[in-house]
């Protein structure tokens, strides 16, 4: 293992707070000779998932954390200039019972102690804190703040607090060392002094929000779209420029930043090792559909086909007998009865109200089964269409129907499915906007200070992709010779250009998905992190598609 782990990364998933992607993170962490890397995204779960994946792959031992928002109060006070500004925490899953914890919390933080930011509050922790590791964070921390103001009694009172909570070696005091920060390595000196009087481990950290150290511009003018100021205004908040190096260093870089405190490097590999969480990816939840006491979901769904069968054949041979046994009987080896069964309930309902659901799309409309249960109103035997398309033992991905409802009452089908399986149980899906070329174009132009005409020319040279195949700014270079030659001779459309390439692709927001909703085994809080949508009250996952 190396002999320093970066534990303080945000990504691009600290939606307009960090610019870098999941891959350029996991790959620069990989060529600085890393195995090991932590993403602590502010107050969310979005891209922990994805990480877990993509650095798995990539030989990289994933650490799943969050810096999370602590209040200063309690997370269901919610009073205007008091409790507007919350400490930060960073909480690391130790294992998979941490992060089931730590979805509890970003959870809890986003249903009930949002206020402007996701929140939880020193009850909640008590709640769900076994299995996670606590670093006591940044500047924005609740010991740097005491100390700031030399409340030195009160700094010591809150670690002890907090290490009483969170158990040996499972609680650090955090130092960082930022450039052109004189005020914290004054806070730095009372954080080890105050470490060593209580007997409190010491880790070192560089507060990542960026990949590389050319990198520091682009990071401004992404804050300067989530704050809507220029690079223009001195006085702009969340201003880094001059301070560039909020990006991944190396173990070499941070051993010398941290010279006199080797204690905290060899922390961090200590805190890594800690953590081994494993996933179980793969894997089906199916929700069970509830059945008369006396069957079992495959026995009903006998039954359903058998009472429904003459609403679709009057003469039901011995070819359509045949095909109804062999559908059912691969229905049931691959385990997706309940899965049947559900669909068939909404559809059914969604009809009988008077919504309109559409006969069926893609290879769903190859099944009898389907067509009998009034899922699909296409029939396979008519059209010669085939079973195996939709499903055969030997497709391992799950089967895949495509509905389609007025779009006017796609809500009440929401609400029918909601109210039969539990709140707590069913989820709309998220998704995430992300800077596109013309969008990223205008972005970075209206933070750059420039007057409107110069990036809204500038982006109408870009052609149009095409779907599948979306347009990036390297392609429309190629393409586009007017937009190639306004790059060459003109230096303001360069550096346009140049910032916007390193914002393309940056997940701008979140939103809700058109078309999906997730139904639970259990509570859905034990599969994702789970949040309101933005400007609403319905519930969402914190997983995309």
């Amino acid at each position: 293992m190396a002999d320093f782990v970066h534990l303080h990364t945000h990504s691009e998933f600290s939606l307009l707070d960090g610019l870098g992607k999941l891959d350029y993170l996991i790959e620069k962490a990989k060529l600085l000779g890393m195995d090991s890397l932590a993403i602590t995204d502010h107050g969310a779960m979005y891209g922990s998932f994805k990480f877990y994946m993509k650095a798995l792959a990539a030989g990289i031992k994933p650490i799943i954390g969050v810096e999370t928002y602590v209040t200063r109060r309690s997370r269901l006070d919610k009073e205007g200039k008091v409790d507007t500004d919350p400490y930060h925490l960073i909480l690391l899953a130790e294992n998979a019972e941490g992060y089931k914890n730590l979805m509890k919390l970003v959870t809890i933080a986003h249903l009930e102690g949002f206020y402007y930011k996701p929140r939880i509050d020193f009850e909640t922790l008590e709640k769900y804190h076994e299995n996670l590791i606590c670093l006591s964070a940044c500047m924005q921390g609740q010991l740097s703040q005491l100390l700031l103001r030399d409340e030195v009694k009160e700094a010591e009172n809150i670690a002890k607090k907090y290490a009483d909570l969170f158990g040996p070696d499972h609680y650090y005091i955090e130092i960082q060392r930022h450039e052109k920060l004189p005020e914290q390595e004054e806070v730095n000196k009372k954080l080890i002094a105050l470490a060593r009087k209580l007997s409190l481990p010491i880790v070192a950290t560089n507060d990542i929000h960026y990949v590389n150290a050319d990198d520091a511009e682009a990071q401004d003018i992404l804050l300067c779209v989530q704050t809507q100021h220029t690079i223009l205004e001195p006085h702009r908040p969340l201003s880094m420029i001059s301070c560039p190096d909020f990006y991944m260093k190396s173990p070499t870089e941070m051993k010398e930043l941290f010279a006199d405190v080797p204690e905290a490097l060899e922390n961090t590999v200590r805190i890594a090792h800690m953590c081994n969480t494993t996933l179980s990816v793969g894997e089906w939840h199916l929700p069970q559909y509830p059945v008369p006491d006396s069957l079992t979901a495959e026995e009903y769904l006998r039954k359903l086909v058998e009472e429904r069968l003459s609403t679709r054949y009057s003469k039901v041979t011995e070819e359509i007998r045949d095909r109804i046994e062999y559908e059912l009987d691969i229905i049931t080896k691959k385990k997706y009865t309940p899965y049947f069964l559900i669909v068939q309930d909404f559809v059914n309902w969604s009809k009988t109200h008077g919504i309109a659901v559409g006969p069926g799309r893609g290879s769903a409309a190859g099944s009898v089964v389907c067509y009998i249960l009034n899922i699909t109103g296409i029939d396979p035997f008519y059209f010669k269409l085939p079973f195996e398309r939709f499903l055969n033992p030997e497709r391992p991905s799950a089967p895949d129907i495509d509905l389609d409802f007025a779009d006017d009452k796609r809500d009440e089908v929401i609400k029918y499915v909601t109210d039969k399986f539990g709140a707590d149980k069913v989820a709309q899906i998220i998704t995430f906007g992300t800077m596109e070329a013309k969008g990223a174009i205008r972005d970075a132009g209206r933070a750059l200070g420039m007057p409107y005409a110069k990036p809204d020319r500038i982006s109408k040279m870009i052609p149009l992709g095409v779907q599948g195949n979306a347009m990036t700014l390297e392609k429309a270079l190629v393409q586009s010779t007017e937009l190639a030659l306004a790059y060459q001779s003109e230096p303001e459309t360069k550096r346009l250009v140049d910032v916007a390439k390193k914002l393309e692709g940056v997940a701008r927001h979140a939103s809700v998905h058109a078309a999906g909703v997730v139904i639970s085994d259990v509570a859905l809080v034990e599969h994702t992190p789970l949040q309101k949508e933005s400007r609403g009250e319905r519930i969402i996952t914190q997983y995309d598609m």
